[in-house]
């Protein structure tokens, strides 16, 4: 069967913007982040950047609790562009840090010390913390955004069986919660999903709103 679009209907179809993509179309906007996760969800928004990698200097200050450190990390990824001297550039750094009891989990170094994280979350609650640094020549400005996820228990077959397919080393908590191990054993997810995954979009979109006004 054949479809015929009249000249009209395309025309219409052509200039049907993103809305997401036309609040901040006169920006350019950078990303400093090498996450291919974090890449992916603000693609998947509409919003358009571009993806711009800095040495930076990454550590805990000591005294700082929970959200505090995923904040503080934010910012020490944000001096790497500074300064910025484009009125129309913003750059979007970010960390996330998964909590368990006060203690924080980064990124395994090796496939026991993956085995042991996940053998701490399994059958327990945890926190998921994202800090966000948004930093423009007029200013800069940080939030976070925390998301609580359940796991079910998990046998040692389970949790070996994750760690040796998916190799998690590069992922706080040595978990991907979109991977095999989020559908079979996460019962329960409170607040952002996409926050677990990296980066909790509809709230970088809100802040960015507000960011440019």
């Amino acid at each position: 069967m054949l479809f015929c679009y009249s000249k009209i209907d395309i025309i219409v179809k052509s200039v049907v913007k993103n809305p997401i993509t036309s609040r901040f179309e006169e920006y350019k906007i950078i990303l400093g982040s090498g996450s291919s996760r974090r890449k992916e969800l603000l693609e998947a928004s509409g919003l358009v950047f571009d993806v711009v990698i800095k040495d930076h200097r990454e550590e805990i200050p000591l005294g700082l609790h929970g959200h505090e450190i995923a904040i503080a990390i934010s910012q020490q990824k944000a001096e790497a562009y500074k300064p910025i001297n484009d009125d129309k550039v913003i750059v979007i750094t970010a960390d996330t840090i998964v909590l368990y009891r006060g203690e924080v989990l980064g990124k395994p170094s090796d496939r026991n010390e993956a085995i042991a994280m996940i053998e701490k979350l399994s059958g327990k609650t945890h926190h998921v913390v994202t800090g966000v640094t948004l930093l423009s020549s007029k200013g800069e400005t940080s939030f976070h955004e925390t998301t609580e996820v359940s796991f079910e228990r998990m046998t040692d077959d389970m949790i070996c069986y994750y760690v040796d397919t998916y190799k998690p080393y590069d992922k706080a908590g040595a978990y991907g919660i979109q991977e095999w191990i989020g559908t079979v054993a996460c019962s329960k997810v409170k607040g952002s999903y996409m926050n677990v995954i990296g980066m909790p979009v509809e709230r970088v979109l809100h802040e960015l709103e507000k960011f440019i006004k």
